[in-house]
């Protein structure tokens, strides 16, 4: 897609304050075994989690529409509490799978977990004046963002980038997949962050 006359994002975009984890309740994933468009959710069953974080702990499925593959997955244990799973990196949090959402961008990989992800980066990268929220730094997604995304010089290649995930969130098939979508075993080393809670979620994967 050619980023010459791209459109412009909105003139002025605050900061909420996001962390990636709020994008974790959908991720989109390359099937482990079509090599089509899967996706990765909270298993049916407990109750919704009562703050974002809790989506880390969840039990996860994957499903894969087009040839019918399902995986489960429950958080590991340690010591009677939930281990949390790690987000960052183009390879999902939960099973490791290649996220179904990357293309190259700018020299680098873009990647987003669904259409949502996407849409949010390019409200970012899209506005001319970046107001900063309340969370800290080491947390924010969006102040965790490298500077090749930030970058000025970039904005309108970027947001093609973006523009292309979101055309590949519309698609399925093994034909659609990326060249960009492959392993790299780039996720973030594990901060390991504990949940004691007693009740609907399970461990012992």
């Amino acid at each position: 897609m050619d980023c010459v006359g791209h459109p412009p994002g909105p003139a002025r975009h605050h900061d909420p304050g996001d962390v990636l984890t709020r994008f974790t309740g959908r991720v989109l994933v390359v099937c482990p075994r079509c090599g089509g468009r899967a996706q990765v959710v909270p298993r049916p069953g407990p109750p919704a989690p009562a703050h974002y974080g809790e989506l880390l702990f969840q039990p996860r499925r994957l499903t894969c529409a087009a040839c019918g593959a399902v995986a489960d997955r429950a958080a590991d244990t340690r010591g009677g509490a939930l281990v949390a799973a790690q987000p960052g990196g183009t390879e999902d949090p939960f099973f490791g799978r290649p996220l179904w959402l990357q293309t190259r961008c700018a020299g680098h990989v873009l990647w987003a977990y669904d259409d949502r992800h996407a849409d949010a980066l390019a409200a970012y990268v899209g506005a001319a004046l970046r107001e900063r929220g309340s969370a800290r730094p080491t947390r924010a997604m969006f102040a965790r963002l490298p500077r090749w995304m930030k970058a000025s010089g970039h904005r309108a290649e970027v947001l093609a980038g973006l523009e292309r995930l979101r055309e590949l969130s519309r698609r399925s098939a093994p034909a659609d997949r990326s060249d960009a979508a492959h392993e790299r075993g780039d996720r973030p080393r594990p901060y390991r962050a504990l949940y004691f809670r007693s009740g609907p979620y399970e461990g012992g994967s």
